[in-house]
């Protein structure tokens, strides 16, 4: 293994070392704070939030991040002490590696594919841990000149040398100490209950305050098909299982408590969820019970309790499924034949996300502000700010 070809492979392996460690401080905190926001929650499509809290981010209940970690600091550990001039079974490093990141790769597209194909959605941070692992097959795969047939052999012998250090012996023993102590503390995916409080932000400058407006003045206004008398009307496309969408839901409410009392300002939810059943804009969407939950509320709408059947949904998005949902419907809905109604209320909640197809809505939350686009979710001063632009114009 030459200098070069070991530098490399200490340098995938940090990088992938670093990505899972963000990756699983990210997680941690989307279990255990409820204001948590992302850095890389970007819409419904880029998001790590999506791709954590979802059926595949933990494997037999091991969160994958903490699963990555572990591969990452096995390679460095194996590269670092290993690859070393004076280690014995020196040669044979490349080839370990080779075999772990085969393993490793296979593992990479399998998360892969879920995320790109199933969830619809892309992780910065899981996509810098795929670029590691193919880094790391790459280079080791081509330094290898052990035969695979040989390794089992070379490995056992290696492992007795190993044994013999003081060092590796005690790396090792950090490595299995730290390992479970993480999978002891790291809470169980559903552990998040609650309601997702809203960051606190600076107020907006004059600067920042000008060019709002000049952007929002420059998006074209669309004919948007809502009843309302306010002067300012404010459409959200949502879905239930959107984590954006919950947290738009939650920020936004001191705002709607401050504006809808006056009559001046209007706040119109429209259904937009990311599953086929009900939206033919998304043929690969994945949210399973996006359906039933937008359902739940338009039934719970005509029983008076659709504010209590939102609060539910979105509180408990990470646990949401078709029967969890038909469960709170009843319970929190007060919604007592949901089947018998789920067909005519999937009819309302086809014709809104249809209509969000007309306006090319392509993620979840996508606001339309007195017809003009506001896709994602932004800053409460900022959203606040084109409120009150409108309120002094003319619609």
């Amino acid at each position: 293994m030459t200098a070069k070809t070991r530098n490399l492979l200490l340098a995938f392996a940090v990088l992938g070392l670093g990505a899972s460690a963000w990756s699983g401080y990210v997680h941690h905190a989307l279990l255990t704070n409820p204001g948590y926001a992302s850095f890389c929650d970007i819409n419904s499509t880029v998001s790590c939030t999506q791709a954590y809290l979802s059926q595949y981010g933990s494997i037999w209940g091991i969160p994958v991040a903490i699963l990555g970690f572990v591969f990452f600091a096995v390679v460095l550990l194996l590269v670092g002490l290993g690859g070393r001039s004076t280690a014995p079974g020196r040669e044979n490093v490349p080839s370990y590696v080779f075999a772990l990141s085969t393993v490793g790769l296979a593992f990479v597209l399998y998360l892969a594919w879920a995320s790109f194909f199933q969830l619809n959605a892309i992780c910065m941070l899981c996509v810098v841990t795929y670029v590691a692992v193919i880094g790391l097959f790459v280079v080791s795969g081509g330094a290898s000149a052990t035969p695979m047939t040989a390794l089992p052999g070379r490995a056992s012998r290696d492992l007795v040398a190993a044994a013999k250090s003081p060092i590796a012996l005690a790396l090792v023993a950090v490595l299995s100490i730290g390992t479970v102590a993480l999978l002891t503390a790291f809470p169980r995916d559903g552990h998040r209950t609650s309601a997702p409080a809203a960051p606190e932000y600076a107020p907006l400058t004059d600067k920042q305050r000008f060019d709002l407006i000049q952007w929002f003045e420059a998006q074209p206004r669309v004919d948007m098909p809502v009843q309302a008398d306010s002067k300012v009307v404010v459409v959200k496309f949502n879905d239930y299982q959107c984590p954006a969408c919950r947290n738009a839901y939650f920020w936004y409410k001191p705002l709607i408590e401050k504006y809808q009392p006056s009559g001046q300002v209007s706040f119109v939810l429209k259904h937009f969820p990311l599953e086929s059943e009900c939206n033919a804009a998304v043929p690969g969407g994945t949210h399973r019970a996006a359906c039933e939950a937008a359902a739940a509320v338009v039934m719970a709408e005509e029983k008076g309790t659709a504010d209590k059947m939102e609060d539910w949904l979105f509180t408990n998005l990470e646990t949401l499924s078709p029967d969890t949902v038909r469960a709170a419907a009843a319970d929190v809905g007060g919604i007592s034949d949901f089947n018998a109604g789920y067909a005519t209320a999937l009819t309302r909640v086809r014709a809104d996300a249809d209509l969000g197809a007309n306006l090319k809505v392509e993620s979840t939350p996508t606001f339309f502000l007195n017809g003009r686009k506001i896709p994602g979710v932004w800053p409460a001063p900022y959203f606040e700010a084109l409120i009150e632009h409108e309120l002094k114009g003319s619609r």
